[in-house]
């Protein structure tokens, strides 16, 4: 299997199952000598992990980090960070049932055919439970990106929508609701909802928008790593992705030009800020702010029709522990993926210019 690897100078590679004895991977081209906060990587863990409240999966995993190297009396050394976290609640036979079918939107038919071989046990390497080393990679870029400040949230819930510009929003009151929706009134309306939705047994999606600040100019590669493709294509890395739009997104088509265009300021700032912070691919000093759109979760703890490996209709029904909205649990993954790429640039921008 490919494609485990993200960045260029700061790189992640992941490894592990979701039923497997660890998940955990080896970060590459973090630079020496940062004072690492062992507790930040843990907490940022603690907002990803499972169980943390009645609208989310309820496996428990203490989802406890264990780095084996690249660290020496608390700073970075320059050689690659090692790391793992061991599962210890699960609970394979959950998955059983499922052994010899296909659930309808999962990777289950794909990677079969792909590889010739299925992990049925949660998903195995397709399992979201792999972003949370994505989420130790993350918090540890955040402690090299010390001026950057970035804040995700989740702005929509199905069709309800947190109708406020971020500029209004209070970034502190994030962790205060187990949404993770700065306004506490939204946050309450979305979290009955997610609970009603989980009563019928199915699952509902949502948004994530995420607000990047105080990023220095210059940061991106035109042509092919332009910021926000690379930006675009960490989100959609991401399980359960189905979309990605940066500064005035689609909302931008129904413009005109002379509407759309960010009038610059005498100090090189914008008056407006349509372009997200990015212009030819490039950071220009302006908030980077984007909505990650997640589906549905595909298990429904209802009963569907679907086929087995003998291409036979079979009815089945969904088991287990799962999210009934990911988009709660998610914030931090959308966080650490945009740190992750933030990271890397920084160290590319270092190559641009004496």
């Amino acid at each position: 299997m490919a494609g485990n690897t993200f960045g260029q100078l700061f790189k992640l590679t992941s490894f592990g199952e979701s039923h497997g004895r660890a998940i955990g991977g080896v970060i590459d081209g973090c630079p020496a000598g940062i004072a690492l906060d062992l507790e930040k990587i843990q907490s940022e863990l603690n907002r990803r992990k499972p169980g943390q409240s009645a609208i989310v999966t309820q496996r428990k995993e203490p989802d406890t980090v264990e780095i084996y190297s690249g660290l020496f009396e608390g700073k970075t050394t320059g050689t690659p960070i090692g790391f793992a976290i061991h599962n210890t609640n699960q609970k394979s036979n959950d998955y059983s049932h499922i052994k010899d079918s296909y659930r309808p939107s999962h990777a289950d038919y794909v990677y079969d055919k792909k590889y010739g071989f299925r992990d049925y046990r949660g998903g195995g390497r397709s399992s979201a439970r792999e972003t949370a080393s994505r989420v130790v990679a993350g918090a540890i870029a955040k402690q090299f990106l010390t001026d950057v400040k970035i804040n995700a949230f989740v702005s929509q819930v199905g069709e309800m929508k947190l109708e406020k510009d971020y500029k209004e929003l209070d970034f502190s009151k994030i962790e205060a609701n187990p949404v993770r929706c700065p306004d506490m009134e939204t946050a309450a309306r979305m979290e009955e909802y997610i609970k009603s939705i989980k009563k019928e047994g199915d699952t509902i999606g949502g948004v994530i928008t995420c607000v990047i600040q105080n990023v220095p100019i210059g940061l991106g590669e035109p042509v092919f790593d332009k910021l926000h493709a690379t930006l675009g294509g960490a989100m959609l890395s991401i399980n359960a992705v189905k979309g990605f739009e940066y500064g005035s997104g689609f909302n931008g088509v129904t413009m005109k030009g002379s509407e759309h265009n960010d009038s610059y300021n005498s100090d090189g700032t914008t008056t407006t800020n349509l372009s997200g912070g990015i212009q030819g691919g490039i950071s220009n000093g302006m908030d980077i702010y984007f909505n990650v759109a997640f589906k549905p979760v595909a298990t429904v703890l209802q009963s569907y029709e679907t086929i087995n490996k003998e291409g036979e209709k079979v009815t089945t029904q969904g088991k287990g522990r799962h999210d009934p909205c990911v988009v709660p649990r998610a914030v931090p993954i959308v966080e650490a993926m945009a740190a992750m790429v933030l990271a890397d640039f920084v160290l590319l921008a270092r190559t641009n210019k004496i």
